[in-house]
């Protein structure tokens, strides 16, 4: 799917946009069923493992900032990754074996959704090399109004920076750091079945929602599967056991096949120790955290 063209922009820039990554009747029932899970957070008064609301959720006026796993809340958001022309950039970029990370649908209700603050999805989950990207499947159209991702270009080559505030893991970048350059900022807004692609070590953020509708991005973050994670992997077994492991694998496994012997590269890596003292998302990470604003 895509030309070599848009590999090597990839490659040296660390993000790409796709346009009509999936077919109209895709995007129907892909519509349709968020638009489901939305009616069914009016019945919702607090955050849970399916919605994670946003101040001013009511029933009369539901306000997300995201539906949780939704792979795991409806089987098509898995069949769009696993046979759409998603699955052909995936394995372009990545190669024929990958795997899942997460996936989430960012809801960013209108009129002040909630803000993403600056930050490198590698800072949360390094691994054993950094053959990682993320999709964002736009669901609707995103313009300029209702928080749009941004992203530095070029930043996927430099370095991690720093995720701390008060002595934890807040999940974003200081905005004085003098390594982020806002001014280099990229915009990618698009047309709904647009899709962009951002490595997980590049520079990004959106703003928020100022518009009078929900900004839907459905995001898939995903590895190569030969890219094993760096932390949690040792407690995991232990609390959970070698068979629920190898069965946790199998199931975020997307193409190709598994992989046993990790690829080990040259790669910088921080732990994201400790933990904010609440820590369920980004958006409670950089909230609880005290991560500083660069949307303010």
């Amino acid at each position: 799917m895509l030309s070599t063209q848009q590999k090597a922009f990839y490659n040296e820039n660390g993000y790409l946009k796709v346009e009509q990554a999936v077919t109209p009747e895709q995007l129907d029932e892909l519509r349709r069923i968020t638009y489901d899970l939305l009616e069914q957070a009016r019945e919702v008064t607090e955050t849970n493992d399916v919605f994670e609301l946003d101040t001013g959720h009511s029933r009369e006026t539901p306000r997300l900032t995201r539906i949780k796993l939704p792979h795991k809340q409806h089987p098509y958001f898995w069949e769009i990754l696993r046979g759409s022309g998603v699955t052909e950039v995936l394995t372009d970029l990545l190669g024929p074996d990958t795997m899942l990370q997460t996936s989430k649908l960012n809801t960013k209700a209108p009129g002040g959704g909630a803000a993403v603050e600056w930050h490198q999805d590698w800072a949360f989950y390094p691994h054993s090399n950094d053959s990682m990207l993320a999709f964002g499947l736009m669901l609707e159209d995103v313009d300029e109004a209702n928080g749009p991702l941004q992203v530095i270009p070029g930043t996927h080559q430099g370095p991690i920076l720093s995720h701390h505030a008060n002595g934890v893991f807040c999940g974003a970048i200081d905005p004085v750091d003098p390594l982020f350059e806002a001014d280099k900022a990229v915009t990618l807004t698009g047309k709904a079945g647009d899709m962009t692609v951002h490595h997980a070590r590049i520079l990004h953020g959106s703003a928020p929602n100022l518009s009078d509708r929900n900004r839907m991005i459905l995001f898939y973050e995903c590895h190569a599967a030969d890219a094993w994670p760096l932390l949690g992997a040792g407690s995991y077994i232990h609390s959970l056991g070698q068979t629920r492991l190898w069965n946790d694998l199998n199931e975020r496994l997307i193409t190709g096949k598994l992989c046993l012997t990790p690829r080990m590269e040259q790669v910088p890596v921080t732990i994201p120790l400790p933990p904010a003292p609440d820590a369920s998302s980004i958006f409670r990470s950089q909230q609880s955290g005290g991560a500083k604003s660069a949307f303010a």
